[in-house]
């Protein structure tokens, strides 16, 4: 059993407008926005991360925004719900804002015990809200205040025909099942970033198909590329296809495929989004893989403009 991974190091989805994307997140959701780049495989397409102030690893939520997508149909195969931890007793405070915002899918849960708040982002995507004992700290330069601050993430939930693969994997990758509610089994690193917990649905249904709102993939932490190289050699051992390590500039990542189709990343906590920007000003500027750099004139004049 592997011990290099520390939780989730961010959630990647697709969108169909950068604006209202960004809007939604850094203004509804009060998270900050610590970078804005480009997509490396189409620079003509943003990708945006939100996170807390420095983009901690386990706090992060990024989109690839494709202007005018087509909405994804939910089906099996995917991440159905990214949730977020906020602290105990904010939840109604979170529906009121939630609420005057218009946002969409409103719905209060328990599950496990926990209290949670369902609801819908810009394109439709399943997001919640739970509440949990968390000592992260939020950024609250977005406007929300910290006695209801998201604290990063509390878990994802992915919707599987079959969950046995899947929570095999993961119990290689160090998680242990905590507990089952219903069709869901809930599976949780013993140590870990804040962002420890792994939900799996089973359900009879039909594929997903991703377009906007589908999470892409999802990033699992570790510290560094040594930890990264021992991951991979593990699971390469157990037939895994994995990616050689990939420099994405603020952090290196490999990535494969699930048995349930969902695509894993491995991600390194190095170097950081604080890089090539000063901390104050994390987000501000559009920031250009070096072999799209010859592109920046193009580029600042094509790209939807956002605040």
């Amino acid at each position: 059993m592997l011990t290099q991974i520390k939780g989730l190091h961010h959630v990647t989805a697709l969108a169909s407008s950068a604006s209202r994307n960004n809007t939604f997140f850094t203004h509804t959701l009060g998270l900050r926005r610590v970078k804005k780049t480009v997509n490396f495989d189409a620079p003509d397409v943003y990708h945006l991360y939100y996170g807390d102030e420095l983009g901690t690893p386990g706090s992060v939520m990024t989109y690839f925004p494709f202007p005018h997508a087509t909405r994804g149909r939910r089906g099996t195969g995917e991440v159905a719900t990214t949730a977020f931890a906020v602290p105990e007793g904010s939840l109604d405070a979170w529906e009121a804002r939630l609420t005057d915002a218009g946002v969409t899918g409103i719905d209060r849960l328990n599950r496990y015990g926990e209290h949670r708040l369902a609801f819908e982002g810009p394109d439709g995507e399943g997001l919640a809200l739970v509440e949990a004992e968390d000592s992260r700290l939020p950024w609250t330069g977005g406007g929300v205040g910290e006695d209801i601050a998201i604290r990063g993430f509390h878990s994802v939930q992915m919707r599987l025909r079959d969950a046995g693969p899947t929570a095999e994997l993961l119990g290689a990758m160090g998680y242990k099942e905590e507990c089952r509610q219903a069709n869901v089994m809930r599976l949780v690193l013993p140590e870990h970033n804040g962002a420890g917990t792994i939900d799996i649905e089973t359900v009879d249904a039909p594929q997903g198909t991703q377009s906007a709102g589908s999470v892409h993939h999802i990033a699992f932490a570790v510290e560094d590329r040594a930890a990264q190289l021992e991951v991979r050699k593990a699971l390469t051992e157990q037939s895994y296809q994995i990616t050689p390590q990939i420099d994405r500039d603020y952090f290196y990542a490999i990535y494969f495929r699930s048995p349930g189709g969902v695509l894993f990343e491995v991600a390194t906590n190095e170097p950081g989004f604080d890089r090539d920007e000063d901390r104050a000003h994390l987000g501000e500027a559009l920031k250009l893989p070096s072999q799209h750099a010859h592109l920046r004139e193009q580029l600042e004049k094509t790209l939807e403009p956002i605040d």
